[in-house]
């Protein structure tokens, strides 16, 4: 939490409810050592509660460790097993914020992110995009994140070494968040 007090232009206090439809919640990983494989979560929900000192603010999100997507069954079923997400044992990805600071024009969450049923204290670079009304009388906010973890730092540890060298999973992820919510009526 912090003492100082911002103003963020047409952000208004109150529950805001992520949109699925129109949220993402990506990731990058390093294979065979070449190039970047990009997943995401297909089920997740979440709520920022916007307090009246946007500093003060609230995040909540849960996923489903199962809906991962990596566009190959074969993989996501992989990743599903004991070897990464151990989903039958750890069902849910979580985050909740323990604060919110003002960094230049941008703003950094910190937030305590359980995967695997193990939690560690991340930072989220967020970038305000804008609020404005919908078509049906509503009122939705956008924000973009993006952090960097160790998957080893959560007990995820498989890996296979490469001939000559290295190894075929990265162990950083890059974790970048697009996320649309709708402000609930009082």
């Amino acid at each position: 939490m912090s003492s100082t007090t911002v103003e963020v232009p047409g952000l208004v206090a109150g529950t805001w409810t992520i949109d699925p439809v129109h949220s993402e919640v990506g990731f990058t990983v390093r294979h065979l050592m070449v190039s970047k494989v990009k997943g995401s979560f297909k089920t997740f929900e979440g709520s920022i509660t916007i307090a009246d000192n946007p500093l003060a603010s609230k995040v909540e999100v849960t996923i489903d460790a199962s809906s991962i997507d990596t566009r190959d069954e074969g993989r996501d079923t992989h990743l599903r097993s004991s070897d990464f997400f151990e989903v039958e044992q750890h069902p849910q990805i979580t985050f909740t914020s323990t604060g919110v600071r003002a960094a230049g024009s941008d703003y950094v969450v910190t937030g305590d992110l359980t995967i695997h049923g193990t939690t560690r204290p991340v930072d989220l670079e967020l970038e305000f995009n804008g609020v404005g009304p919908d078509p049906w009388g509503g009122t939705r906010v956008g924000f973009s994140a993006s952090t960097e973890i160790s998957r080893g730092d959560f007990g995820i540890e498989f890996n296979m070494p490469l001939d000559g060298g290295g190894v075929v999973i990265g162990d950083k992820i890059k974790i970048t968040l697009e996320v649309e919510a709708i402000l609930q009526k009082a």
